[in-house]
């Protein structure tokens, strides 16, 4: 199972569309440290929409918490600053995609303590970041496609290639 961790989430409607994407994926989510929301906030709902009862959801009061808890090897933090492709690394399936706030991003400490496991999104120069849901939803979905998106429900039965 894949997991997507938000440390210190600040808008409702991100969470919601990653906890979407969670729930139609089988992946974990995970929120960490304070959230610019509360849970029952409507935004977050109206985002995750129906979705938000198929997720499996845990919140943690802190990184700390969540590394002594889990298995830190199998973590991965998205930072524009990263050297590394989210699309060089070789997922397994069970990695914990870390994402920080949109507003700050990851703690610099933080990264510099885990500089081996950081993954950047290419982007043209002059852009701060992508959309957070999106970011999740990018390299998330490079990871189940590495696996042939063995986890998910192919509805058709077979791959069908639109242009012929």
């Amino acid at each position: 199972m894949m997991h997507i961790v938000l440390v210190d989430p600040e808008i409702p409607q991100n969470t919601g569309n990653i906890a979407r994407t969670c729930a139609s994926t089988g992946t974990e989510l995970i929120l960490c440290g304070r959230l610019g929301f509360s849970l029952e906030d409507k935004y977050l709902r109206r985002a995750g929409m129906d979705y938000m009862r198929g997720v499996d959801m845990k919140v943690y009061p802190d990184l700390d918490a969540l590394f002594s808890e889990r298995d830190v090897r199998r973590f991965l933090l998205a930072t524009k600053k990263a050297r590394t492709r989210y699309d060089r690394v070789r997922y397994t399936g069970d990695e914990y995609l870390v994402f920080g706030c949109e507003s700050r991003g990851l703690n610099e400490e933080l990264i510099r303590e885990h500089w081996d496991k950081c993954v950047r999104i290419p982007m043209n120069e002059g852009f701060r970041s992508l959309n957070l849901a999106v970011s999740a939803a990018v390299i998330l979905y490079e990871a189940l496609r590495q696996s042939d998106f063995a986890s998910l429900c192919d509805h058709t039965g077979r791959d069908q290639n639109v242009f012929g």
